[in-house]
């Protein structure tokens, strides 16, 4: 996996560590085709990389996560084209919820549109407190779908009717309060609160936390008692790794040393 991905992705690498960074696309990060393609490209080398513990999602800069997908690119589409164009945006959505370990969103300044759909199909989203949320969609003519599908689970079905049928922007504070994102921390504090999420993360078994995460997902689309079910088999199955029987002596000794 190399350190820059092409035009509009660059890579970068700590250890486990991988950070996407969106560059090269207007000033808040608008994404069109050639960009939604070099992302869905850069999470799909990651995930191909047994090595790779935690991955950071970022928009380059400061003015935003993503800004949107570009209206200068749908203005031209008609039925045809708008749907190919769609699904190309939920390509990369899944892409993201398809990579096997933990993706966090550094979510700084504007996260709108399809930007905010990408950061809800990441895992872990951390936002520095001057950013703002919104699905502006319906004040330019469509209606915000694919995995906007996502959002009444995430923050509930009257949010979501707030955020899709209005096109407000909300703010950091309100996003967290709603459970649209997980922390919201000083904006020169951002970086760092991420960097000790990733090592916290690169710190736990890799098998644990890649089973964890597709768990996750597969409860998306499952009943309790499914998901239940499934979970038993994953236990059992984590005892294979050997990863339970490592870190649980660990914790038994670093318990013994502190009676």
């Amino acid at each position: 996996m190399s350190p820059t991905a092409g035009p509009f992705v660059e890579l970068n690498r700590d250890g486990g560590v991988v950070t996407i960074e969106l560059v090269n696309s207007k000033t808040l990060n608008i994404v069109g085709s050639p960009a939604i393609t070099a992302l869905t490209d850069a999470f799909g080398a990651v995930s191909q990389d047994a090595d790779v513990r935690v991955v950071v999602l970022r928009g380059s800069g400061e003015k935003a996560f993503i800004g949107g997908a570009d209206i200068n690119e749908m203005v031209t589409l008609d039925q045809s084209s708008g749907e190919v164009f769609i699904r190309r945006l939920a390509g990369l959505c899944e892409a993201i919820r398809a990579c096997p370990v933990p993706v966090i969103a550094r979510l700084a300044g504007w996260c709108l549109g399809g930007g905010l759909e990408v950061a809800a199909c990441c895992d872990l989203r951390i936002a520095e407190s001057g950013a703002k949320f919104g699905m502006p969609e319906v004040a330019v003519g469509i209606p915000s779908v694919i995995h906007s599908a996502l959002l009444p689970a995430l923050i509930g079905a009257s949010h979501s009717a707030w955020l899709l049928l209005t096109g407000e922007t909300i703010d950091a504070d309100t996003a967290a309060a709603w459970g649209l994102v997980h922390e919201v921390v000083a904006a020169d504090g951002l970086d760092a609160r991420i960097g000790e999420l990733a090592a916290r993360l690169s710190g736990f078994g890799p098998h644990a936390v890649r089973q964890q995460k597709r768990l996750l997902n597969k409860w998306f689309d499952m009943t309790v008692h499914s998901a239940i079910e499934d979970s038993v088999e994953q236990f059992g199955l984590a005892f294979l790794t050997g990863e339970p029987q490592q870190h649980m002596r660990a914790f038994l000794s670093r318990k013994g040393t502190r009676t």
